[in-house]
């Protein structure tokens, strides 16, 4: 299992490990998560398992079934449009109050996280796109300074890092965010606004496309 990171509990290890291994496609979707099984699996006690399904059921990426397993959720396309349509409605004012703070640390954030996209996109690891471009919206929310949105964010974040995880046409995406950190960058709220628009609506058209990826 992979190593623990500064601060991060047991349960949260499992909990992420097992998130990685839903959106990399691993576990797929209607797979079994039964808790005895995977804490043999894991090498580990029941307990901080069941805390971590609780917190992947809460995320949306598990559905509880009965005693102490739950399945891999099936995400629909109902399910995939209403998530963009909640992102349409938060992304382009998280984006608008990251342009207009301009926090450097934040700014840094965000620069890493594109860096390590655009390198993995470039050989041709999609893993890593993936993994980095979920981390680079999460540090865009960050920079919006606003907590209640990073609240609500952080409530879609199991979602988010589902649906960037299922297409293989990673350019445009890299694209679309390098874009959209340049606006932020220069402080130009609404044009930085107008390509959140654009590549969410980019992001619902792919999401009808071959290029997403099939259980």
């Amino acid at each position: 299992m992979g190593d623990r990171t500064e601060d991060e509990s047991e349960s949260a290890r499992v909990a992420r490990v097992l998130r990685e291994q839903i959106v990399d496609g691993v576990r797929v979707p209607g797979s079994r998560l039964v808790e005895r099984d995977l804490a043999a699996e894991l090498g580990i006690s029941r307990v901080p398992v069941r805390e971590a399904l609780h917190t992947l059921a809460v995320e949306g990426l598990a559905v509880p079934r009965r005693n102490s397993w739950m399945t891999v959720r099936v995400f629909t396309d109902r399910d995939v449009d209403e998530l963009n349509e909640v992102r349409l409605a938060l992304e382009p004012l998280t984006v608008r109050r990251a342009a207009e703070l301009r926090d450097p640390d934040a700014l840094r954030r965000m620069k890493r996280c594109l860096d390590t996209q655009g390198r993995a996109t470039a050989r041709k690891d999609a893993t890593t796109a993936r993994r980095a471009a979920a981390d680079f919206h999460e540090a865009m929310t960050e920079a919006g300074g606003n907590s209640l949105l990073a609240e609500i964010s952080s409530s879609l974040a199991g979602r988010m890092r589902w649906l960037l995880g299922q297409y293989d046409d990673l350019q445009p995406v890299y694209d679309e965010h390098l874009e959209l950190y340049l606006a932020i960058e220069s402080g130009d709220a609404k044009a930085a606004a107008a390509l959140a628009r654009r590549h969410l609506r980019a992001a619902a058209a792919r999401a009808r496309k071959p290029t997403r990826r099939q259980p």
